[in-house]
């Protein structure tokens, strides 16, 4: 059993309500992150061996070659292959992890247990967070990750018209003895696995606040968290959160290594006409396609907010 010492499948879409003109799409959730990388071949290498995904697809685009990574058919990680880009600095706006949601205790531990035993994780932590239960790594390149496993709906706890989050220790060697099987280290890319959040690192919170929730769309799920707020749709703990503990009074970010895009997924094109409204009412410039509307965040991190159930080839496309 691999000993972890601490240094330091989407949520269900809810049924398709009418469109809320303020408010992003209840069945909204996230797709695939986008990271722009040094070395492609040491990352995508990473996240099969230590994620269990496969690479699903692959173009070239100029001197850059897009590989997208998944399991199944779900598209959980694009790798830009950017090599002459300075590497991330840590107090800069931009990706603070993204986090792989996992179905069930069993597929949680034996996909923390195949990241611990590689030799490029670094284990940062693990937390009971009341809501889920989460283990920390960070890449080889410093993008951080986040493992995780929901509660069930009906155990989170609701006060002042919050989602109560915690950050208790999870003993991480408890957890693997109690929930790690054979069967499931073997089935590895069969399990499923989504992307249940992206955490980001922001400026300031109340600017994150106007972009994330005012234009966007998300809805405020707790903001009485020192130094982070949390936003979601459908009543989910959190599909985004925002956080300034490494980046209080950063500016928009410098081209750099790390996170490229974050996307999101609506229903229905109603709900990009509503997207596209809030950003042309708060003079926010964007971009729209016809499936996705693209705009950037006040530190220059890319969000597009695409129709449901995009195909491997268009995420490699977007």
């Amino acid at each position: 059993m691999t000993t972890l010492q601490s240094q330091a499948q989407a949520p269900t879409p809810l049924a398709h309500p009418a469109t809320d003109e303020q408010v992003i799409n209840a069945a909204a959730h996230m797709e695939a992150v986008t990271l722009r990388v040094g070395d492609l071949e040491q990352m995508s290498g990473y996240y099969a061996d230590a994620l269990a995904l496969e690479p699903l697809a692959e173009r070239s685009q100029g001197a850059e070659v897009h590989r997208v990574l998944g399991r199944g058919d779900t598209p959980l990680v694009r790798l830009i292959h950017t090599p002459n880009l300075p590497q991330v600095d840590p107090r800069q706006a931009g990706l603070f992890h993204t986090a792989f949601l996992l179905d069930t205790p069993k597929s949680l531990a034996a996909t923390v247990y195949r990241a611990a035993k590689h030799p490029l994780s670094r284990f940062v932590g693990s937390s009971d967070h009341s809501v889920s239960e989460a283990f920390y790594f960070t890449d080889p390149e410093g993008n951080g990750i986040e493992l995780y496993t929901d509660r069930p709906r009906e155990q989170w706890q609701h006060e002042r018209g919050q989602i109560m989050m915690n950050t208790i220790w999870l003993d991480p060697n408890a957890y693997l003895q109690r929930h790690l099987t054979p069967e499931a280290v073997d089935a590895g890319a069969t399990l499923a696995a989504s992307v249940g959040h992206v955490h980001l690192q922001v400026g300031d919170l109340k600017t994150a606040q106007e972009f994330y929730t005012e234009a966007i769309g998300f809805e405020t799920t707790l903001h009485e968290y020192s130094g982070a707020l949390f936003a979601s749709a459908g009543g989910y703990h959190h599909h985004v959160a925002m956080n300034i503990w490494n980046s209080q009074g950063a500016g928009p970010r410098a081209a750099s290594l790390g996170l490229g895009l974050v996307e999101i997924s609506v229903p229905t094109r109603d709900d990009l006409d509503a997207l596209a409204a809030r950003l042309r009412d708060r003079h926010l410039p964007f971009n729209d396609d016809g499936r996705t509307v693209t705009a950037t965040d006040p530190w220059g991190t890319a969000v597009a907010v695409s129709l449901t159930n995009a195909t491997t080839e268009e995420v490699l496309n977007s």
